[in-house]
């Protein structure tokens, strides 16, 4: 059976804490408030079984490992041929996937009852497909080649023998003419000036000078001696290169050639290329051996394909016949081929992707052996790497299957590593908290054992988002666009989605509870496409005539706010004024959430020196202000009291002790801000200062009585940031340095008063991003449905598309982006920063199902 041998405790105090956490969290206490405990493991596989070993814990996808082997290149590697011979086999399987979409077939997937070759099986059909294949598409290639060349030579045969027979007729109509003027001795039959329009191509110019008779006759035959010594040459060119054909051709040879062109009809195909293209059929007539190789260079270089045609008509009809029966041969061969192409890549497309997916896994799997190390005796590899504890006896029952399916002789052996090294941070989430904690993963890992902020993102995110774009209107909207998605779930996984959807598609577990949580703000503003509601009752305020300003009956409104305000010349002053303290309120209680998680980290990591002096002093520090002004605005809203809140929070600093009468809020009031001035000042100094002497102290104490290994790491347990929490090894002999830890402890003093009010400050994005929702919505509404409504029925259908469009396209595309973005940087920077040390490494295991799901998102993007 399988040994696996039990863990070693690890050496110092970071091993002492790791077995602790092991102790105190068992497989049944499953948690997203921290990481999973990791264990460092050594595997130890019998050679025989190392590659069924790999694909097991592929198939799990538990276990990250190690690379053991750092120091070689990838050629030097245990498995180099094996990932070399799968990098081939994936390049025959695009050449398949590429001929298939080429041809316009579908690849079909396999039955899952068919029988997956072995890498050797598949890599030796590969071959024998591909050279068959590549043999198939060399000789469809000659065969179009030669089709589309016997097609350009019909057509230069149709062409060119109507410019001879053209010729001709007219050479005769003009001999016929030349006689007849001849034999009546007239002379009034002369040309005169010129040859006619119909001349010949070969006229002689003034050979056929004035008069008749035997002079005519001898013009004539003198004209055919001069035709029997001239050559020509026929072809056909591209149409778009004719004028510049023509013009090269009468340059270089000085104006002593003729040529005819005639275009072809629709597109010939290229014997070249393969392209179609509009070409014409050419003939140029030239005198003598120099003008020849001269035409045949021009023709060359413009890419001209050169045909022969014969003088004799009955040789051309005879051509003309062979073209034909060798086309129709050529027909019937191609489309022969084409069959049997076609079938080809059917019988391989029906398998293409699952050998795809083969090659693909084969390929990562010899790349994780090549992270093992092979014993100097070569028959068992070593590998470390790391799993979490709860997931130790599946990594075992997998060595166990893998060494039963290769049938080794020797089992292999995994046994738990003592290490100082820092663990992976891996957090078991669910498709619903997935994308939460891919927020917090996106600005940074969580330190290992550390604090998740995702726990209480979950909740927060989306109704800081619902505070910016609180409208019931708009949230019925967006909770409609999330049903819709999860309940088509299934069917969109399944669908090839772009990227943008794809996006929306994968965030669709926080669209949810956004839309909700923006229905719950839209009742608390009263407001649905900025209109009131009376959801909860009719308006307490009431209004008689004769008065400018309503009556209150004394009663507070159902739920949210009285539809009284809407459309009255106090409701922006006073939802600017509740929305503005309501911001301030819910940062303080956000950021003291943030210093709470900071307390967490303090105990499960027993660190007493960040619970007394970092934690007490920065909830001080923060509510002596904040938290205090906080607890004004609470007071002022209660008794209706007219306080400058401004007022008393400036003068507070100013003038302590000093306070108005109409701004005092409760009795006693200027003594508790004169207490609260002198707690905060005291804070910064207490967060300065006493941190690096305490733990000067510390280390000094451990050093004197224990060796410096000791001291060195329990210094590196206490004096870590936040974040390095738990068997961050430093290196061993590592002195204290107090100047280094002062500086440190400075920067994080002064971050934190600073921060403390500017972060402070930033929450009012809350009540600026809510304000600038509302009024964008009042005026679509106003503006663009309510105002087209008095034109007629026309323009108010008109209204109700611009609105809608703009409803669409600002309010629920544009504002809820902007809402999105500004809720994470109040998580990541006014929240996270108080207690996420966000340096830690991901737990990247090594999951073969992981690997596909990302070759296919590639394939479809």
């Amino acid at each position: 059976g399988l040994a696996c041998l039990p863990a070693r405790p690890a050496g110092g105090a970071a091993g002492r804490r790791v077995g602790a956490m092991a102790s105190a969290r068992t497989s049944s206490d499953v948690e997203l408030f921290r990481s999973d405990v990791m264990n460092k493991v050594q595997l130890i596989v019998p050679a025989e079984a190392a590659r069924a070993t790999a694909a097991a814990l592929g198939e799990l996808g538990l276990l990250q490992l190690k690379d053991l082997n750092e120091g070689k290149s990838a050629f030097q590697r245990t498995y180099a041929n094996q990932v070399k011979r799968c990098d081939e086999m994936a390049r025959k399987l695009r050449f398949f996937s590429a001929e298939i979409a080429k041809s316009g077939l579908t690849a079909h997937a396999r039955s899952s009852l068919d029988v997956e070759p072995t890498l050797d099986e598949l890599e030796g059909r590969l071959a024998a497909l591909e050279g068959e294949l590549l043999e198939i598409n060399s000789n469809s290639d000659k065969l179009k080649k030669s089709h589309s060349e016997l097609v350009e030579l019909q057509l230069v045969l149709e062409k060119a023998g109507g410019f001879f027979d053209e010729a001709r007729a007219d050479a005769g109509i003009h001999q016929r003419e030349q006689m007849e003027m001849g034999g009546g001795g007239s002379s009034s039959g002369m040309l005169g000036g010129g040859a006619s329009s119909s001349t010949p191509f070969l006229d002689g110019g003034d050979a056929l000078g004035a008069g008749g008779g035997a002079d005519a006759e001898a013009g004539w035959r003198s004209h055919e001696n001069k035709a029997v010594r001239l050559g020509f040459v026929t072809g056909i060119v591209a149409q778009e290169k004719v004028p510049s054909f023509e013009r090269v051709l009468f340059r270089a040879t000085r104006g002593n050639m003729f040529l005819r062109t005639a275009a072809v009809d629709g597109t010939v195909c290229d014997p070249g290329t393969g392209e179609r293209l509009p070409k014409s059929v050419f003939i140029i007539f030239f005198a003598g051996e120099r003008a020849r190789a001269k035409v045949l260079k021009i023709c060359e270089a413009f890419g001209a394909n050169r045909y022969p045609f014969p003088e004799d008509i009955t040789r051309q009809r005879q051509m003309n016949a062979e073209v034909n029966v060798r086309l129709r041969e050529l027909h019937t061969t191609i489309d022969a081929s084409s069959v049997h192409r076609d079938g080809l890549l059917a019988q391989v497309g029906s398998s293409v992707e699952s050998w795809t997916a083969q090659v693909r896994r084969e390929k990562a799997v010899y790349h994780a052996l090549n992270m093992f190390s092979v014993d100097v005796t070569h028959k068992c590899l070593v590998a470390e790497g790391w799993c979490p504890a709860v997931a130790n006896s599946q990594v075992q029952a997998a060595l166990v299957g893998a060494a039963s399916r290769s049938s080794a002789q020797t089992s292999p052996i995994m046994q738990v590593l003592s290490t100082r090294e820092t663990p992976p941070t891996y957090f078991r989430t669910t498709k619903i908290t997935e994308v939460f904690q891919g927020i917090v993963d996106a600005y940074g890992i969580a330190d290992y054992q550390e604090a998740n902020p995702a726990v209480f993102t979950m909740v927060t995110f989306p109704f800081l988002f619902a505070v910016m774009f609180g409208d019931f209107g708009h949230g019925v909207l967006m909770l409609l666009f999330a049903l819709y998605l999860v309940l088509n779930e299934r069917a969109l996984k399944a669908a090839k989605l772009n990227e943008i959807f794809g996006m929306l598609f994968g965030g669709r577990y926080i669209i949810l509870p956004m839309a909700v949580f923006s229905i719950y703000t839209g009742l608390l503003y009263n407001e649905c496409f900025s209109c009131p509601m009376t959801l909860f009752g009719n308006s307490n305020y009431e209004y008689e005539e004769g008065k400018s300003h309503p009556t209150w009956n004394g009663k507070a409104y159902g739920f949210g706010l009285d539809p009284a305000w809407h459309g009255t010349k106090g409701e922006l002053p006073f939802t600017n004024s509740m929305k503005m303290k309501m911001s301030i309120i819910m940062g303080v209680l956000q950021m003291d959430l943030g210093i709470v998680m900071s307390l967490f980290n303090a105990l499960y990591f027993k660190k007493p020196i960040d619970i007394y002096h970092q934690f007490i002093p920065q909830m001080l520090f923060l509510n002596g202000l904040f938290g205090y002004l906080s607890m004004l605005i609470v007071i002022k809203w209660v008794t209706g009291s007219t306080a400058d809140l401004y007022h008393i929070m400036i003068f507070m600093f100013l003038a302590p002790g000093q306070l108005e009468k109409e701004n005092t809020l409760f009795p006693g009031q200027a003594v508790v801000q004169v207490l609260l001035v002198l707690m905060c000042m005291v804070c910064v100094p207490w967060m300065l200062f006493t941190k690096p002497y305490l733990l000067k102290k510390q280390h000094q104490a451990r050093s004197g009585g224990y060796t410096a290994l000791t001291g060195n790491a329990v210094f590196a347990d206490d004096d870590s940031d936040d974040g390095g929490h738990g068997g961050s090894g430093e290196g061993e002999g590592e002195t204290f340095d107090y100047a280094d830890t002062l500086v440190h402890q400075m920067i994080h003093t002064v971050e934190f008063v600073l921060g403390a009010v500017s972060n402070t400050a930033s929450y009012l994005r809350l009540w600026a991003l809510s304000l600038a929702h509302a009024q964008l919505s009042a005026v679509f509404w106003d503006r663009m449905l309510l105002l087209s409504i008095t034109f007629g029925p026309t323009a108010m259908i008109i209204g109700f598309g611009a609105w809608f469009g703009a409803t669409m396209g600002v309010l629920m595309t544009m504002e809820s982006l902007s809402a999105f973005l500004h809720a994470l940087r109040l998580h990541w920077v006014e929240y996270q920063n108080k207690f996420f040390g966000g340096n830690g490494k991901q737990f990247l295991p090594f999951d073969l199902k992981k690997i596909d799901e990302e070759a296919e998102a590639e394939e479809a993007a």
